[in-house]
Order: structure tokens, then C-alpha cells, then sequence
């Protein structure tokens, strides 16, 4: 009976090649949650300062003469 290696039968040429798939997908994954969480973030961010940038419109115009 004739072995069969897995890098084999995923048409890969070495071990290195097969060791690559786990790392890719690490890196994509991670990826994807670094995004994810910059996305929420920058969200947050732009709420909370349109929020702020509300409350001060009032004082825009304070302490300039009338024209």
C-alpha cells in the first residue's frame, strides 16, 4: 500500500507549502478583526464627536461684534 501525503493530495509541493495554509489564514483572520475593529471605533468616534460638535454650535458666534 502506497502512502499518500496530505501535501500530496492537496497538490502541494512540500511541507512548507502545507504549513503556509494555517498561517494565511491566521493572518486573514486577523486581518478581517483588526478592520472590524477599527470600523467600530471610527464609528463611535464620528457619534460621539457630531454629538459634541452639536452641544458647542451655540458658542460659534460668542464674543464677535455684530455686524
Amino acid at each position: 500500500m502506497t502512502r499518500v501525503w496530505p501535501q500530496v493530495s492537496l497538490g502541494m509541493r512540500s511541507n512548507k507549502e502545507s504549513r503556509r495554509g494555517p498561517r494565511l489564514l491566521r493572518y486573514v483572520t486577523e486581518r478581517e478583526a483588526l478592520r472590524e475593529a477599527y470600523r467600530r471605533a471610527s464609528l463611535k468616534t464620528r457619534v460621539s464627536l457630531s454629538r459634541e460638535l452639536r452641544e458647542l454650535d451655540h458658542l460659534t458666534g460668542e464674543g464677535l461684534p455684530d455686524s
